[in-house]
């Protein structure tokens, strides 16, 4: 699996949503313990997460 596969599976969770098919939470755990690039980017997606529902307008 590229990490691709694996930022979009980690995309997911970060909005409460399922894993797409294929990808497990411990395939997923494993991948960004030895992936400090996925790591980081799951690190952004969540702080941008945050952002945005301080400024939810809705």
């Amino acid at each position: 699996m590229h990490c691709s596969e694996f930022r979009t599976a980690l995309s997911a969770r970060v909005d409460g949503e399922g894993l797409p098919p294929g990808v497990t939470g411990a395939a997923l755990d494993a991948h960004l313990l030895g992936c400090a690039e996925c790591c980081a980017w799951g690190d952004r997606a969540r702080r941008l997460r945050v952002l945005a529902a301080r400024f939810d307008l809705g």
